[in-house]
């Protein structure tokens, strides 16, 4: 007689602990959960949104997937965006990953994401910009959005390997960017100028992250973009239509990318085509889109299929050093007779 299985909780410290331990295999993992995705071994649905009248800048997202391959599980994010938490020293976003077995349906294990979330992101955005950057691995940084996606993909782009000749920040909130520029100096023994807009941070840039929260695209100066740099546009809605068209748009999913008021949504509903869409990173990665001479935008809209794709490895990892919390009568009353 089939048995249920042992349901397990994975606390942030371990989560925390094991992607620490084990970057090369969550980049990999990244890496796999794109090819396994664009060979059509995977489910991913299009996110769900729970969003508040009296809170418009607040939203809770569900993002259900399946990653085949290697991984066979499927499971759900549950992550919410909460921008006022910020003013008082709590995280803006929070997250929970529960993962099911794919055969039976019974769910796995409950994980604390909102740091797998951010290490998808940061290992996707990584992975994106040695690929899409012409000149990899150095150069100047510019980040616009000082927060917590943008710290980890800092920490991801020096894992492997970028050295910078200068960082430059921008925050629309001053002391966010004091925040991290203490924190580039006290982790990392580097000196980040803040600067007073984000021109200054385009213009002096041949990396940019932009990780805001913004809802609406403000940077539309075609002329900052003169010097053609590598753009990481992690929130989606910062870049106006006009500079969209003058540059090489990538993307982690095209029909995912073109929804729900992106940036690529709004070129989508001006031109009535999506021509201006060069490939996927799956098209780069597998040398079936030439990348050109003009600025090059990387716009992931985060699949669920990554979030999967690291939460099992992180889930495999915590069970095999006994640092999963275990629950097996959890599914007491799972037999049918």
């Amino acid at each position: 007689m089939a048995a249920a299985p042992t349901f397990y909780v994975v606390p942030g410290s371990t989560v925390k602990s094991v992607i620490e331990a084990h970057r090369s295999q969550v980049f990999e993992a990244v890496k796999a959960a794109y090819h396994f995705h664009a060979s059509g071994d995977s489910i991913n649905p299009d996110s769900y949104f729970l969003r508040y009248p009296d809170k418009p800048d607040a939203r809770i997202i569900a993002l259900p997937a399946h990653l085949g391959g290697s991984v066979q599980k499927s499971g759900i994010k549950w992550i919410s965006s909460f921008p006022q938490n910020t003013i008082g020293n709590l995280a803006r976003a929070s997250a929970v990953l529960i993962v099911n077995d794919a055969t039976t349906g019974y769910p796995l294990a409950c994980i604390e994401a909102s740091l797998i979330s951010a290490t998808r992101t940061a290992a996707s955005a990584a992975l994106a910009a040695e690929h899409i950057s012409p000149k990899p691995f150095g150069g100047s940084l510019g980040i616009v959005g000082t927060g917590v996606i943008a710290r980890t993909t800092v920490e991801w782009l020096l894992f492997r390997g970028w050295q910078f000749s200068k960082i430059h920040l921008y925050d629309k909130e001053r002391q966010e960017a004091e925040h991290f520029s203490n924190w580039l100096r006290g982790q990392h023994k580097f000196k980040a100028d803040i600067q007073t807009s984000v021109d200054d941070v385009i213009s002096n840039a041949s990396l940019i992250l932009f990780t805001t929260t913004t809802p609406e695209p403000y940077v539309g100066n075609e002329r900052l973009f003169e010097h053609a740099p590598t753009v990481i546009h992690l929130s989606l809605r910062d870049i106006c239509v006009n500079v969209i068209l003058a540059s090489q748009n990538i993307v982690d999913d095209v029909d995912h990318c073109l929804k729900a008021g992106t940036s690529l949504h709004l070129t989508e509903t001006a031109m009535g085509n999506r021509d201006f869409i060069s490939g996927t990173l799956v098209d780069v990665l597998n040398k079936k889109c030439t990348l050109d001479d003009r600025t090059r935008i990387f716009s992931p809209f985060g699949l669920g299929v990554l979030d999967l794709a690291v939460g099992d490895l992180v889930l495999k990892t915590a069970i095999a050093s006994n640092s999963a919390i275990a629950f097996p009568e959890f599914f007491s009353n799972s037999a049918r007779w």
